[in-house]
């Protein structure tokens, strides 16, 4: 649900008129609209290039993961594990398109830990490759484009502690 219907349905269940604060949201949100589409599409462009290079770099600062006997040994785990990261990436742009975390808590957040627990996947390593997810997708963006950005993956990176 977008930041606007939010704030309607939050308002409305109060039955209430909008506050000016929330008025401000709107408007702010409004305002940043151009933006939030461009960076959509930028991480959507730049999807393979700030995966390769996430999974390069989470895969450094932990070769275990891909050494026999780690959770990303092989083609096969391996093609597991840039999915996840490109899911990730693509549910962070539903976030930053709709202008609140309810989407990404929803679909990405909810029960993530306890599946990752179950597969035997260290979720220690997933938020480690948020975090390179993260790195490599600001390298993209400017400053005003990263400050849209960088809430929804450090939501999606707090949610998995």
């Amino acid at each position: 649900m977008s930041l606007v219907s939010q704030i309607i349905i939050n308002a409305d269940s109060e039955l209430r008129y909008l506050s000016v604060g929330e008025l401000k949201s709107i408007q702010s949100y409004l305002e940043t609209g151009e933006q939030r589409i461009n960076v959509s599409c930028i991480l959507r462009n730049k999807e393979q290039e700030i995966i390769q290079k996430a999974s390069k770099a989470i895969f450094q600062i932990h070769p275990e993961y891909i050494a026999p006997g780690g959770n990303a040994e092989g083609a096969g785990k391996r093609s597991l594990c840039i999915r996840d990261y490109g899911w990730y990436l693509r549910i962070i742009t539903y976030g930053v398109l709709a202008g609140d975390k309810e989407s990404i808590e929803k679909i990405g957040v909810i029960g993530v830990r306890e599946m990752y627990n179950s597969l035997g996947v260290p979720v220690l390593g997933m938020i480690g490759a948020i975090k390179c997810l993260k790195e490599s997708a600001v390298k993209m963006l400017n400053d005003e484009e990263n400050k849209i950005v960088a809430p929804y993956f450090d939501f999606i990176i707090q949610g998995m502690y």
